[in-house]
């Protein structure tokens, strides 16, 4: 199946290949400060879902410079993304997120920053300052959805409604940055025909990416209680790569598939541990995308 890959994305844009680098801005999230609640969203590692960024302790451009050395093998070009992947990374004083910001774009190997936050956490002054830094290096922002169902938003504590990321997505294209949505897949409870229903919404929100994240269940969450207490399953693999081809057949030709699955950190994952796997399953997605193009379905 045809479909537009990051990696076409990023070799259009910049000429060749560009990867990200997953920085830590040394942000917390209103769902841990007790702002909206202290527990964080069900399925949220402790590390805010950025278990394999930088560390806080150290500078933006400490950070950049070890995800270059962690890089050098597979990347020839020395063109990067910096990515501000942990908690909330736009809920912070302007000042601070001019600090942090400005550090990563005026990086001579960043040419883009990517960053990863809540809908809600977009207040009139950010938004201001996204659009100024737009005009340096574009700007992504990530917003975390991952449904479109409100019983599942609230089972998941994500603690802000649908409409707060429709109004998001139209703010920031406004200003003319482009809008990147993380969707879960697997979410307990869900049918496939709910998970269609989320992915359909996102294309056609406007939105030019799509993050198409696999379930995990890491050790230490919420999550992990329940999933223990046997209250849900995870996907099997068959069942998640077929669901994959399905979703992307939804969405519009022109936006970019951000990612297929996700990466679990192996010493806490809990499940589903086939994911740990990942070149099995990137094959696996990209046989089922090769049958769902010509219209047929296997077992894997």
């Amino acid at each position: 199946m045809d479909y537009y890959s990051l990696n076409q994305y990023l070799k259009d844009t910049f000429g060749e290949k560009v990867y990200k680098i997953a920085l830590d801005g040394g942000f917390t999230c209103p769902n841990r400060d007790g702002t909206l609640d202290t527990r964080g969203c069900i399925f949220c590692s402790g590390m805010g879902s950025g278990d394999f960024a930088g560390s806080r302790d150290e500078s933006i451009t400490r950070q950049i410079e070890r995800g270059k050395e962690k890089l050098r093998g597979k990347i020839k070009s020395g063109k990067f993304i910096a990515y501000f992947q942990s908690f909330t990374n736009t809920y912070a004083s302007v000042t601070k997120l001019r600090q942090v910001y400005e550090e990563a774009i005026y990086h001579p190997d960043i040419v883009a920053v990517s960053i990863a936050t809540r809908p809600d956490c977009l207040s009139e002054e950010v938004i201001d300052l996204l659009q100024e830094l737009n005009k340096i290096k574009p700007i992504w922002v990530e917003l975390g959805l991952q449904t479109v169902h409100q019983k599942t938003a609230d089972y998941i504590r994500r603690c802000y409604d649908l409409p707060v990321f429709d109004e998001a997505v139209r703010r920031l294209h406004q200003i003319g940055l482009q809008v990147i949505v993380h969707v879960i897949l697997g979410l307990p409870g869900e049918t496939v025909e709910d998970m269609k229903t989320t992915v359909r919404y996102v294309g056609e929100s406007g939105a030019e990416g799509i993050k198409l994240q696999l379930l995990h269940v890491i050790r230490g969450t919420d999550l992990e209680k329940e999933y223990l207490a046997g209250k849900f399953q995870t996907l099997e693999m068959e069942e998640y790569v077929n669901l994959v081809a399905e979703c992307i057949a939804l969405l519009p030709p022109g936006m970019v598939i951000h990612r297929m699955t996700g990466d679990g950190d192996k010493k806490t994952l809990v499940a589903p541990l086939w994911s740990a796997d990942k070149k099995r399953v990137l094959n696996a997605l990209k046989r089922a995308l090769d049958l769902k193009e010509r219209g047929q379905e296997r077992n894997f």
